[in-house]
């Protein structure tokens, strides 16, 4: 079983699991669509900023395509 960590650097708050190969898998239990890979807990932090931004860019697109509710 590979060990798990949480970490959080006042913004973000982040699940490490370590990855067989080395390095983390790195997920946010704030938000269960983001997941990414990093060597580093500093490169697992900046992994995923970038990660979230690109996740709230898809999900602003998503949101444009989708057809507004008619009230009433």
């Amino acid at each position: 079983m590979s060990k798990r960590y949480t970490v959080s650097d006042g913004k973000l708050v982040l699940t490490l699991e370590e990855a067989v190969e080395g390095g983390y898998v790195v997920t946010s239990p704030l938000d269960p669509e983001m997941i990414t890979e990093a060597e580093t807990v500093s490169e697992a932090f900046k992994n995923a900023r970038d990660a979230m931004k690109s996740l709230t860019q898809s999900r602003a697109k998503l949101l444009k395509r989708l057809p507004l509710a008619k009230a009433g």
